[in-house]
């Protein structure tokens, strides 16, 4: 389904694919040889942009967004996995994301790098060339350090100060009811889908 929200409407190359149950929705422009597959989602809130290069491969299920202060880059010859959750990261490209991977806001992560099955690359975090995250690790900070998902200390070290809350949704973790203001915020946001248009399904 492609669908224009925010009067934006998804750029996609003569030479790609996209499911028909896929979602293609917003500022999104997909590059040649670009392959969607089912049930795959890619979301561009009002103010973000979603930019796939050429020959990538998004598999069943995936869900790559962007928001206004986090767009999303993809590079050419990267392929995400099924369940993998890509928001508002740039994969500079020949990237491997693999099956249940996530990858969030401000991510860098230059060519040549794997994030194994259900690995985790935190906000703002920076990974080089060629690395690689094993099944099931965090990767968090920048440099990344890469810990395995036992030393919860460790990696909440460097997590904290990165301030999820704050840096993703403008609200400070110390609030009386943060998650009330994350989720109100969220539905003023979210609200604007209702003005969708669909172009294709």
């Amino acid at each position: 389904m492609i669908i224009r929200h925010a009067g934006k409407t998804p750029e996609i190359d003569g030479g790609a694919f996209v499911a028909p149950d896929a979602t293609v929705c917003g500022d999104v422009r997909i590059g040649w040889g670009t392959r969607i597959m089912h049930g795959a989602r890619l979301i561009a809130e009002a103010g973000g942009r979603i930019e796939i290069g050429n020959e990538c491969i998004v598999l069943e299920n995936a869900v790559v967004r962007a928001t206004a202060a986090h767009c999303c880059r993809i590079g050419d010859h990267t392929l995400i996995g099924p369940h993998a959750h890509v928001v508002g990261a740039t994969i500079v490209g020949r990237a491997f994301i693999a099956t249940g991977a996530a990858v969030f806001h401000g991510a860098h992560l230059a060519e040549n790098t794997e994030v194994r099955i259900n690995g985790v690359v935190h906000i703002d975090t920076r990974l080089e060339a060629g690395t690689t995250v094993p099944i099931g690790w965090v990767a968090v900070g920048d440099p990344a350090k890469i810990l395995p998902p036992g030393e919860h200390e460790a990696i909440w070290a460097v997590q904290r100060p990165l301030d999820f809350p704050r840096r993703v949704y403008g609200v400070d973790r110390s609030a009386p009811d943060v998650m009330a203001e994350i989720t109100t915020q969220m539905s003023e946001w979210l609200a604007a889908h209702a003005a969708d248009e669909v172009i294709r399904s």
